[in-house]
C-alpha cells in the first residue's frame, strides 16, 4: 500500500440519533475507486477499565466516489458477533466533539487512477 500525505476525502456525520450517517466527500479532480473503509472495533462501555471489544461499525464499500462527489456509506453495527436494529445503531459514538479526544480512526483504502492502492486515516470519536 502506498500512503500519500494529501487528503483526498473529507468525512461529515450527517443526520442526528439514530438517523446518523456517515458521508465521504472526494475533494480531488480525479475518481476514486473501491472505497473502502475498515472496521471499527468500539470500546467496551459496559465493563469497567474496558473489555474486549463487544460491538463494532462495518461500512459497506464503493465501488467508486467521482471528483468533487458525496457518497453516504452505509454501516452496520454488530454487537457480540450479530448485527442490531437501528435501535442499538453506534455510529454516533464516531462523531467527533470539540474538546474531546479522538480514540477511533476510519482507515480508509482506495485505489487511484494508476490502480495503486492508497490510503487515509481520519481520526474520529469522542
Amino acid at each position: 500500500m502506498i500512503s500519500n500525505t494529501a487528503k483526498p476525502l473529507t468525512f461529515e456525520f450527517i443526520g442526528a440519533g439514530s438517523e446518523i450517517a456517515l458521508q465521504l466527500t472526494n475533494v480531488t479532480e480525479q475518481p476514486l475507486k473501491s472505497v473502502e473503509i475498515l472496521t471499527v472495533f468500539l470500546k467496551d462501555e459496559v465493563t469497567q477499565g474496558g473489555g474486549p471489544s463487544q460491538a463494532h461499525i462495518r461500512f459497506e464499500a464503493l465501488k467508486s466516489i467521482q471528483p468533487k462527489e458525496r457518497a453516504v456509506i452505509p454501516h452496520r453495527t454488530w454487537i457480540n458477533g450479530k448485527p442490531v436494529g437501528i435501535d442499538n445503531d453506534q455510529l454516533q459514538r464516531l462523531t467527533v466533539k470539540a474538546g474531546h479526544v479522538n480514540p477511533y480512526v476510519l482507515d480508509i483504502s482506495w485505489h487511484d487512477t494508476e490502480g495503486k492502492t492508497r490510503f487515509q486515516r481520519i481520526p474520529v470519536g469522542h
